[in-house]
């Protein structure tokens, strides 16, 4: 297995020709729309689930859990956590978008079980300004996932919290493991 930095010359921000990284980024997205033609999907997701995941770059969601473009809506963010957007975002998906199940992944070597909330105050004495977010940072990713599953069916703005399962993504291993709610 190679890393996106082992795969990529001038993966440390600058392509071969001296641009940037988004540089590249946006050339190789004029090769992938000459080529592309339009999937005549809406934004509706084909299987009525919303995957709940962390952002981090070593979760290939679609490859692990096979699927495809137009299956599922993706929510990522820092630690896969459940967070008010993400039950904003779920709530548009279930609502508007007529998804049904909800999946959410965190995964070992999770960066969030090394820090603490003290990051914020942190980042407060080097802006002058504390963020109004709290980090989220865990120790124990299963009870992180027993409390975002929790956050979910209790929340009065989804419609649909009988078909909620949560997962820890081995990083070495690409295995899900089931997160008993109890």
């Amino acid at each position: 297995m190679t890393t996106s930095a082992a795969a990529h010359p001038g993966a440390e921000g600058a392509t071969a020709g001296g641009g940037s990284v988004i540089d590249r980024l946006v050339e190789a997205n004029q090769r992938y729309a000459a080529e592309f033609t339009d999937p005549g999907m809406d934004a509706r997701p084909v299987l009525k689930v919303a995957v709940v995941a962390c952002m981090d770059a070593r979760l290939d969601l679609h490859a692990a859990l096979g699927l495809k473009l137009g299956d599922c809506h993706t929510i990522r963010n820092a630690g896969g956590v459940v967070t008010d957007d993400v039950i904003r975002s779920l709530t548009i998906s279930q609502r508007k978008l007529g998804t049904r199940s909800i999946v959410l992944i965190h995964h070992t070597g999770c960066g969030l079980e090394a820090i603490t909330e003290d990051f914020r105050t942190e980042l407060e004495m080097e802006v002058g300004q504390r963020p109004s977010w709290a980090v989220e940072a865990f120790k124990d990713v299963d009870q992180d996932v027993r409390q975002s599953m929790q956050r979910v069916r209790t929340s009065p703005f989804l419609l649909h919290t009988d078909d909620v399962r949560g997962f820890v993504f081995d990083v070495k291993t690409g295995l899900l493991r089931e997160v008993d709610p109890a």
